[in-house]
């Protein structure tokens, strides 16, 4: 969904500055494959298997909050398709 104050591209780029410069050594031990919610104004972040579990906490501390969605450890939180498999 769009922000009115940040493009997609932005928000994204902040998300992985952020993260990668912040947060990469303190939260991914122990946590791939966990999604991350990145609230890229205020730095605060919620991480947990379950998604939503994960951005409704975030939206209860900051309801505005603009936030950056990852899975720990990949390069996409979601993987679309698949590989048939012939035996």
């Amino acid at each position: 969904m769009p922000h009115p104050q940040y493009t997609s591209e932005e928000i994204v780029k902040r998300g992985e500055e952020l993260y990668n410069r912040h947060l990469r050594a303190e939260v991914e031990a122990g946590n791939e494959g966990k999604f991350l919610i990145l609230d890229i104004e205020t730095g605060a972040y919620e991480v947990d298997s379950d998604e939503l579990a994960a951005v409704q906490r975030a939206k209860a501390t900051n309801p505005n909050a603009v936030l950056y969605i990852m899975r720990i450890g990949y390069a996409t939180a979601y993987k679309i398709g698949g590989q048939v498999v012939q035996s």
